[in-house]
């Protein structure tokens, strides 16, 4: 990822960025998809599956009908494959979101330090100045992930409400939902916000403070890993609350929306506070790993395909200033 430094420093290119960010994306989605499905059921799920008293049997049996839905009952690669709904619509949207996250981000680390380098060091000093502004970078780009929402709204519902969608195109569901589809816009951007600083931040933070590096684009594989993981850690558990309401609004079939402020209120009121943090241990433990991938490999390619498309003479970037 392009750094913050002197004159000597350069800022990667942006066909580079978007190599690596999108490879990214598609080696995520992948390796991730049904990982992500089963997340995403979980948080969608209202009853409780393993009862005090009851037998552990009939919780395994209700996790399984949460999970693999209507392909429960069925054989194991069915079951398996009953992971991969719409996956058209995460392809888009994953691509899409990385290319934007992953590639967007040094473009506007690169407009905060030419800009705004001084105020941010003024205000927190050398080295936490370029982290929070790193961060601060990851936030605005956070923000602006809401454009994507349709194709992440018809993911969730085809991984959690599959009959929402059943027998519509997708140019169907674009002509009759219209607006509908950004349902939940300010409930993501409000997640994304302080998930994509924590992202971001946590990464600069392992880089600078653990790692001792002044340029991050000189990042071994191993210290893109590991800051990958304190991003991806902070990411996640700062958003989780966030998160649930956002995937409940979005899980809500199109002729029956519910506001957020009604599902917040029926959280507490029937599930407590802990229903905020449902599905939190599978994200860090299994979705975790996801984002820990993705960021890694975007941060690993971004520097290889700017070294690669500079040495071709197809890209030639500036100094930065």
């Amino acid at each position: 990822m392009s750094p913050i430094g002197g004159k000597s420093k350069h800022s990667e290119s942006g066909v580079a960025r978007v190599m690596g960010s999108g490879c990214s994306g598609i080696l995520e989605l992948l390796c991730f998809h049904p990982v992500d499905t089963v997340a995403k059921r979980l948080m969608s799920n209202h009853q409780p599956i393993f009862v005090p008293g009851s037998p552990l049997s009939q919780g395994i049996a209700k996790m399984n009908a949460v999970v693999f839905k209507d392909a429960h009952a069925q054989s194991v690669g069915r079951r398996y494959l009953s992971l991969f709904p719409g996956l058209g619509f995460a392809a888009g949207y994953k691509v899409l979101q990385r290319v934007y996250k992953f590639g967007g981000q040094p473009f506007v680390m690169d407009y905060l330090n030419r800009n705004h380098r001084d105020s941010f060091v003024k205000t927190f000093g050398e080295k936490t100045g370029k982290t929070i502004m790193f961060a601060t970078a990851g936030s605005l780009v956070g923000i602006g992930e809401v454009a994507l929402l349709p194709l992440d709204v018809l993911k969730i519902k085809s991984q959690t409400n599959p009959e929402a969608l059943k027998g519509r195109g997708i140019f169907a569901i674009f002509r009759d939902e219209g607006l509908g589809l950004y349902r939940g816009g300010m409930w993501t951007a409000a997640r994304n916000a302080p998930g994509s600083f924590a992202l971001f931040g946590g990464a600069a933070f392992v880089k600078e403070y653990l790692c001792g590096l002044k340029d991050y684009s000189k990042a071994t594989f191993m210290q893109n890993f590991y800051s990958s993981i304190g991003g991806a850690v902070a990411s996640i558990t700062v958003a989780a609350p966030l998160d649930v309401v956002k995937t409940r609004i979005q899980n809500k079939p199109f002729d029956a929306p519910e506001s957020g402020m009604s599902i917040i209120t029926k959280m507490v009121r029937n599930e407590g506070f802990g229903a905020f943090f449902k599905g939190l241990t599978p994200k860090i433990l299994v979705v975790g790993p996801k984002l820990v991938f993705s960021f890694t490999i975007a941060q690993q390619l971004i520097p290889i395909f700017h070294g690669f498309f500079e040495s071709q003479g197809i890209t030639k970037t500036q100094p930065m200033v």
